[in-house]
């Protein structure tokens, strides 16, 4: 569930825009509206990770993954056989049978690099789709939390570029994050299992012997 660098770019711009934003509020705010701003800033991974449809999420994957794994291991396990088949050959084999047989393995090795790919952005695709129900309830609990506390802005901790997150600094009664876990009725750091932050690999690459040659008041919640 990471960024793009252009993204990630906005919103660290973003970022500072919004870091600047109270001073620059302080002064031009009318009297009668006037009233401090108070920041709040949650770590998106951690509340993730801590919500049980995480662990369903994971194991949803993990399954998933594995039915993949297991046709490319087909695929793969075929195509060795015919390569085997291939070598042993008798030297007296004519020349156009050694040719279509080529081709055979040719078109199989391909749609072996074809099917890995396609399993890769399955997973990534079916990822995105378990984890949109998710987000969207974290991102309305943040909206209740920040009402009922009176934070007008909330930051992500640990969404920026790179390895450096958009809040660089903040008092621990900032962190709003088990404040969120509790609105959803999820106890803190009762749940170890770690967010599904990256998709898992669907087939892992198992190479194939080569073929024979011839051939505004809110922080939307990062969606990653």
């Amino acid at each position: 569930m990471t960024l793009t660098r252009k993204f990630r770019l906005v919103l660290a711009a973003a970022a500072l825009t919004l870091t600047a934003a109270p001073a620059a509020l302080a002064q031009t705010a009318p009297a009668t509206n006037a009233g401090p701003l108070k920041i709040g800033y949650t770590n998106v991974d951690y509340v993730i990770s801590q919500m049980p449809e995480s662990k369903q999420i994971e194991s949803q994957l993990k399954d998933y993954s594995t039915q993949l794994k297991n046709q490319l291991d087909a695929k793969v396990a075929d195509y060795r056989k015919k390569v085997d088949a291939y070598q042993a050959l008798p030297q007296t084999t004519p020349d156009a049978i050694r040719a279509d047989k080529e081709k055979e393995l040719q078109t199989m090795q391909q749609s072996i690099q074809e099917f890995q790919q396609s399993a890769e952005q399955s997973v990534q695709q079916r990822q995105q789709t378990l984890l949109k129900p998710v987000y969207d309830k974290l991102q309305k609990t943040i909206d209740v939390v920040s009402e009922k506390n009176g934070y007008t802005y909330v930051f992500n901790s640990d969404a920026g570029f790179g390895t450096t997150p958009i809040l660089l600094h903040g008092p621990k009664d900032g962190d709003i994050s088990d404040i969120v876990l509790k609105e959803m009725g999820v106890t803190p750091g009762q749940n170890a299992a770690p967010a599904p932050s990256a998709a898992p690999k669907a087939a892992p690459a198992t190479t194939p012997a080569t073929a024979p040659a011839g051939g505004a008041s809110k922080t939307k919640v990062k969606k990653k």
